[in-house]
């Protein structure tokens, strides 16, 4: 039946409503959505990344769940509550529950900064809105009392075309994903009714990646649903509801519905009535999954419900909404009102505080100058900022700003006049030497290389070109010839010159040979000192640490280590620096010393025609010192700055060093500087200057005036033999302006913003190029023309008008050198050449070649060690290997003999012998009992005693008790362990051999459950009376399930009664950010109260992670420093980094500690490595055939390595041998994101979790037999097995949660105090029987 059918006269009021707004589409068009904007009222949330509205009173308070509210607030995130927002990392990537009320009609991270997208809201009581909203309400709900509700308020929430967060690089456009959708809260004095409206095409993503992924692409689908938040002084949690649990959920969104109209969702979530939960709409399509589960934490609470009901699969438009995995470079085109202190602050905490936006920022800063509000506002809301001018905040700031200067500023009767200023600065502060820990923040991007450039050589001179590392290397032939002013000259004497040396300059210079020895020179479109080159145009950052040994006022304050991190727009020299977790009172002293950050500026500045930074001076290794005397209390204060190259990223790195007195400055106080210009003098490997610099303190109506002079100089080495070549202007003059300094006491930020440009000491009109107003693209250069005229040019790499530049994609336009067989990879700015599987680089041109195959005599049999019943073959890596004999032979592993136990007299003399190949048996003789090793006369009966060799590890029968016979009484009688161990102790002549088996016995003489060969590492299991247990035996590598922590399995696995704790010392390891964690295990409760953190590693972002039980080491992947790093667990050992090169993302890592190998993931370079634990003999396993590699893990007994894909096309879980042979796909159905595996070599299965699916699954080694352990996951990373239980740290809970093995159920969880994602988990065991073998 159509909807314009003649039938439809008789239909109910409500079923016509659905007809006329669905039509012939399938979703809810925009215009059936609620009337807003600005021409309703409706008010307009400022831009931004984590904004809140102004409280908004209602009319008449409102029900939600059992409670009134009278005021609701509108958060950017797709959020509407009742009490203000917490920041949004404590709440845009959890699950439900929240801890505070939440209507979330798309709760995600939005970014409504740049324009785009708009909030509105309001109230409204029009009888228009009102019978819309109720006519909507009445089709999900046809009962007789919701057709009886008549709303007599309602608030609209309204998100237009708003995007996700996401840090876009200044190489590419933000992504053009907007999604619209709208929160609807009608009600009366009785019941509240929520509609979420999800128009056709209103949602083009579905999720957004969490800012503390650190540089690792996962993206949490949005959360919708209803949160009553913690509802009593106990801090319980309340009810909960959600809608979406999953990316096809949120797909789900405007496909269907539970009101009968696709797109609308109605929802009952208060009354006066008894309503223990929400209660959703139940019209039209019914959802394909309903049900209720309660999260760990509250299990045991009646008041929790979450229903899913979004879980069916629906036609999908697009499910590629990630964003690219790294970007290459950092936003560059930020800009900032001329008085703000910019964004790009936050932009540098992107691993540690939220990034908030330029405007919230800017009102923070506004509260503490004394200028008015309203003079850096425009007039109209509608004004946003763009590249070719400073954003704006909207005039809704103002109020914030207003507030934030009364509520902000203390006025303490002490501070009312100038004179106790000054009282104050000389009496200093109560001394507090307090430090807090550092969190550092790592940094993203790389600078841009330029591999096709032939720069135009001067006449007369022979260039040596140097090529990029990440470009292929080519035939490099070299010619030397000496160049003087007079023309060519050959000089025959000893001199180092390009033919040996050129390798010293950067990638993108030429070396060129003088008559006196070579120098370094950038390319074209380069700037430096030869060694060192940079990109024209280019952003730069600098990373550092900052120590400080200061007396501030009477305060001796100390501080080591902390994190500096600056960033330099290159095309208008701004430079930007932040440094964390300097102690208030040191911070607030250092706000004058902009020197500090002046230094940046200065290296960086815009350069004026026939004048240079001091980057092209230095380049990346020099020393600055700096001494500074205050007035009028002449403390003094020493300032030293060490450059010590750049790193793999092209980063700058210094160490800064502070000591000495600096004057007290009062909280609440600001400090201003007015722009100034300094000269520089330049000298062959110096740079000097002398400055008088004027700061002011201001705080309400007090203005006090100090002064500081400065002495500076910068050492550096220069280039002799090219002295008389250069044309560096003796002095320069760099002028600055746009200072800023504060310190952000919530942050613990200290930071520095200045704009520089060096030039000649006259005055002159400057040129857009040189003040920063050009409107170049950020990835082009500025190049100046006469007057006020200038020129954009796209940097290397890139193609363009200059005002807008785009990726040149030199392997689709042929631009590339990449040879035969070799493919090209384009990035930004430049291009690479790989090989496929089997094939490498060779080393003299970009042609693939193929890679010799690896040699193994253990597996094709060339070895020439003795027959595998005598001994075994081990593998060393390429064609190295040794022999072992097995346990029972003698030799050196090439020829083995038997060992003959009974010649050495190892039984009892009562007892016969019986010799094996390989091992040996006693039996006593025809009366007499007893074991074979001790043998007593029998009165009259034939009772013989048997010990099996020990390759059956069976043990003599027990000895009947003797009656007659006593011990004394201050000595037990041994049992039947000690004296078995006893005998063969002697058999051995009290000192066995490595491979001869001697019983295990503990404490009370009972024997140990786990019996081995000596050091051989084979193991068995053993009951009570030592029999072994049939098929517990192992090889080497791996115990058997025979551990006090666990019963040998059974068809059906149960916990046993009698079976002990697991022995102590074992303890779980994490990953978090910059730290690796320590949680012990009790048996396989998680002892919390003992939790700590074994390793801060400050500027790392640990991912992956495992250990290797033989030498006690811990290793982990550290994807901001792109690096695998090592770390003794023995006290006061130091990390080790063992790779630091070719890598772009490297994720999951594992330790085959049997052959004494690692290997791991990287997502970036879509590859599978291996290398020894040194990190030699590296090769790549897999580059084909790979798109989002993440976990993996290995079997080390059987020689299998597995690994998983979360390929959002294709999801897989791959196997092959640890070297690379038979690769085959294990799993590639019904899985999502699987992120995390392991090995459980108990049971020998393979288990992962899925982020995808929520699962828990495992299966045997060859596919088969897969099963669901658990089917209601949140969001899982990184999982390991030990003894029953499954231990995986999760995204959503920001925790380790445990799992047991046997019913699946979720047993327990821990939460760090410092919430943050958790990454890698590895279990590390007091034992280890791999590590007791002895390769030879």
């Amino acid at each position: 039946m159509s909807c314009s059918s003649p039938v439809l006269m008789g239909l109910p009021a409500l079923l016509l409503l659905r007809c006329l707004l669905l039509g012939s589409a399938a979703a809810l068009p925009r215009r059936e959505l609620l009337p807003y904007g600005a021409p309703r009222g409706d008010r307009l949330l400022q831009d931004g990344d984590d904004e809140t509205s102004a409280v908004v009173p209602l009319g008449k308070p409102l029900l939600f769940y059992e409670t009134r509210f009278s005021h609701l607030y509108v958060g950017t995130n797709g959020i509407i509550s009742t009490q203000d927002f917490p920041r949004e990392t404590q709440y845009v990537d959890d699950d439900f529950p929240t801890d505070f009320p939440a209507i979330a009609p798309f709760l995600s991270d939005i970014d409504t900064s740049g324009g785009r997208g708009k909030i509105y809201y309001r109230e409204d009581q029009s009888t228009e809105v009102l019978g819309q909203a109720a006519r909507l309400i009445r089709a999900g709900f046809p009962s007789a009392a919701a057709t009886a509700f008549t709303p007599i308020h309602a608030f609209i929430a309204t998100w237009e075309n708003v995007g996700a967060y996401e840090e876009v690089s200044r190489n590419s456009e933000p992504s053009k994903k907007l999604n619209t959708f709208q929160a609807v809260l009608a009600y009366d004095d009785s019941d509240t009714y929520a509609l979420f409206l999800y128009p056709d095409d209103g949602l083009q993503f579905f999720g957004t990646r969490p800012k503390e992924s650190y540089n690792v692409q996962l993206e949490l689908p949005a959360r919708v649903g209803f949160s009553r938040g913690e509802t009593d002084y106990l801090k319980r949690e309340g009810p909960y509801y959600t809608v979406t649990s999953s990316e096809q959920s949120v797909k789900n969104l405007y496909q269907t519905s539970n009101s009968g109209i696709p797109g609308v969702w109605a929802f009952h979530i208060g009354s006066t009535s008894p309503l223990d939960n929400v209660m959703p709409a139940q019209v039209g399509e019914k959802p394909s999954v309903g049900h209720s589960r309660q999260p760990l934490e509250s299990m045991l609470s009646s008041a929790t419900l979450e229903q899913n009901v979004l879980e069916a699969d629906y036609p999908e438009e697009d499910t590629d909404y990630a964003e690219p995995f790294y970007d290459e470079n950092e936003e560059d085109d930020v800009e900032y009102p001329t008085e703000l202190v910019p964004d790009v602050y936050t932009r540098l905490d992107l691993y540690s505080e939220p990034r908030r936006s330029g405007a919230r920022l800017g009102s923070e800063l506004e509260s503490t100058l004394p200028y008015p509000a309203s003079s850096r506002h425009p007039a109209s809301p509608e004004m946003h900022g763009t590249k070719e001018g400073p954003s704006q905040a909207p005039p809704a700031l103002e109020d914030e700003v207003e507030s934030s200067q009364e509520t902000g500023i203390r006025n303490p009767s002490s501070l009312e006049t100038k004179d106790s200023l000054l009282e104050l600065t000389t009496q200093g502060l109560p001394a507090n030497t307090e430090q807090d820990n550092v969190q550092p923040y790592p940094d993203s991007g790389t600078v841009l290389s330029e591999t096709d450039i032939f720069p135009v050589y001067p006449q007369g001179e022979v260039m040596h070109q140097g090529y990029p590392e990440n470009s292929p290397p080519f035939n490099r032939g070299r010619q030397v010839v000496g160049v003087d002013e007079d023309g060519f000259t050959y000089n025959t004497a000893s001199k180092e010159t390009c033919e040996w040396n050129h390798h010293q300059c950067s990638q993108h210079a030429f070396c060129t040979d003088y008559a006196t020895g070579f120098c370094c020179h950038c390319q074209s479109k380069f700037y430096g000192n030869g060694r060192h080159c940079l990109p024209e145009g280019a952003a730069h950052r600098l990373n550092g640490k900052v120590s400080g040994n200061l007396l501030v006022g009477q305060t001796p304050v100390r501080f080591s280590a902390v994190d500096l991190h600056a960033y330099i727009v290159g095309n208008d020299g701004r430079a930007y620096t932040a440094i964390s977790h300097v102690p208030p009172p040191a911070a607030r002293a250092l706000m004058p010393l902009t020197p500090i950050g002046g230094l940046f500026g200065w290296l960086f500045a815009l350069e004026k025609p026939g004048y240079e930074n001091g980057f092209s001076v230095t380049g990346a290794k020099f020393t600055h010192s700096l001494d500074v005397t205050f007035y009028p209390g002449e403390e003094r204060v020493h300032i030293t700055q060490t450059a010590d190259g750049l790193g793999p990223e092209n980063y700058l790195s210094i160490k800064t060093h502070i000591q000495g007195q600096l004057p007290f400055i009062p909280e609440n106080f600001t400090v201003h500087i007015a722009p100034y210009k300094e000269l520089y003098h330049y000298s062959h490997s110096a740079v000097t200057s002398t400055a008088y610099r004027q700061y002011f303190l201001t705080f309400g109506s007090i203005n006090q005036t100090f002064a500081y002079q400065l002495h500076q100089n910068i050492t550096f080495h220069d280039c002799p033999p090219a002295r008389h070549h250069r044309d560096v202007p003796a002095v320069q003059q760099l002028s600055v302006d746009r200072i800023f300094a504060l310190y952000n006491d919530e942050e613990r930020v200290l930071r520095y913003a200045i704009t520089n440009q060096i030039g000649s000491r006259e005055g002159d009109t400057a040129n857009p190029c040189y003040d920063g107003t050009h409107a170049c693209d950020t990835t082009a250069r500025c190049q100046p023309g006469t007057g006020l005229d200038y020129t954009c040019e796209c940097t290397a790499g890139y193609r363009g008008d200059g005002r807008d530049c785009v990726d040149v994609d030199e392997c689709a336009e042929s631009l590339s050198r990449c040879g035969h067989r070799s493919v090209c990879i384009n990035s930004p700015g430049s291009y690479r050449c790989e090989c496929p599987s089997g094939y490498q680089l060779a080393v003299d041109r970009p042609v693939c070649v193929p890679i010799p195959p690896p040699s193994n005599p253990c597996e094709d049999g060339s070895h020439t060690c003795a027959s595998a019943d005598r001994a075994r073959c081990v593998h060393h890596g390429g064609g190295s290997f040794s022999c072992v004999c097995l346990a029972g032979y003698t030799g050196n592993g090439h020829n083995c003999s038997d060992v003959d136990e009974c010649a050495e007299g190892r039984c009892h003399q009562a007892a016969a012998c019986y010799n094996t190949p390989g091992s040996f048996s006693c039996r006593c003789k025809p009366g007499y009992q007893g074991d074979g090793f001790h043998c007593t006369p029998g009165k009259g009966s034939r009772a013989e005693g048997l010990m099996q060799c020990p390759t059956l590890s069976t043990p003599p029968l027990p000895e009947p008790p003797h009656r007659n016979r006593r011990s004394p009484p201050t000595q037990r009688p041994q049992t039947m362990c000690e004296r078995w161990r006893q005998s063969l102790l002697e058999h051995y002549g009290g000192r066995p051999r490595e491979d001869q088996y001697v019983p295990q016995c503990d404490a009370l003489g009972n024997f140990n459950p786990l019996q081995c060969h000596g050091n051989s590492g084979y193991c068995w299991c053993v009951d009570e009376s030592g029999r072994e247990v049939q098929g517990t035996r192992s090889e080497p590598g791996v115990p058997p399930p025979c551990l006090p922590s666990l019963a040998p399995p059974t068809v059906q696995p149960s916990p046993r009664p009698d079976v002990t704790p697991p022995a102590a010392g074992t303890f779980l390891l994490y990953a978090q950010g910059q730290q690796i964690g320590y949680l012990p295990l009790n048996g396989t409760r998680l002892q919390k109260e003992m939790a700590k953190t074994l390793l801060s590693l400050h500027g790392s972002i640990v991912v992956g992670l495992d250990y290797d039980c033989r030498e006690k080491m811990v290793y982990w992947t550290d994807v901001a420093g792109r690096t695998v790093n090592r770390a003794s667990l023995e006290p006061g050992a130091e990390p080790e980094t063992i790779i630091n090169s070719g890598l772009m993302s490297p994720e999951g890592l594992t330790i085959d500690h049997f052959r004494r190998t690692m290997f791991w993931t990287d997502s970036g370079l879509d590859k599978i490595e291996r290398a020894r634990l040194d990190g030699s003999e590296r090769r790549v396993l897999f580059d084909t055939d790979l798109v989002n590699p993440r976990a993996i893990a290995v079997d080390a007994i059987r020689g299998n390595l597995y690994w998983t894909d979360w390929n959002r096309e294709a999801p897989k879980i791959e196997t092959s041998t640890v070297d690379g042979a038979n690769r085959r796909i294990l799993v590639n159905k019904d899985i999502g994101l699987p992120n995390g595996l392991t090995f459980d070599p108990f049971s020998k299965l393979i288990c992962w979790a899925d982020a995808g699916t929520k699962k828990l699954e495992c299966t045997l080694p060859d596919g088969t037999g897969r099963r669901v352990i658990q089917n209601n996951l949140n969001y899982p990373f990184s999982i390991v097995s030990y003894a029953n239980h499954f231990y995986h740290t999760d995204w959503r809970r920001d925790g380790v949660i445990a799992v047991n093995k046997d019913n699946g159920f979720l047993t327990d969880e821990y939460l760090p105090e410092q919430r943050s994602h958790l990454y890698g988990i590895t279990a590390v065991y007091p034992y280890c029987p791999g590590g007791k073998v002895h390769l030879v």
